[in-house]
């Protein structure tokens, strides 16, 4: 029975990662259709990060709209 403490949150984990990120966008054609762009790594004011293109590619959009 005590095993079943440690297992619960595990399963959550895996779960979690399951349901995909939790950033809407998840490629490059989507982040230009929100007019926005893919910048390497960070995003450099005033974009902000609004989800992912690719591994180490994410999208920027503007702050302001």
């Amino acid at each position: 029975m005590r095993i079943l403490y440690l297992l619960f949150p595990f399963v959550l984990l895996l779960a979690q990662g399951a349901a995909g990120s939790p950033l809407g966008i998840n490629n490059e054609k989507e982040c230009q259709r929100q007019n926005g762009y893919c910048g390497f790594l960070k995003c450099h004011y005033p974009f902000v990060t609004s989800g992912r293109c690719s591994r180490f590619y994410f999208c920027c959009k503007n702050v302001w709209g």
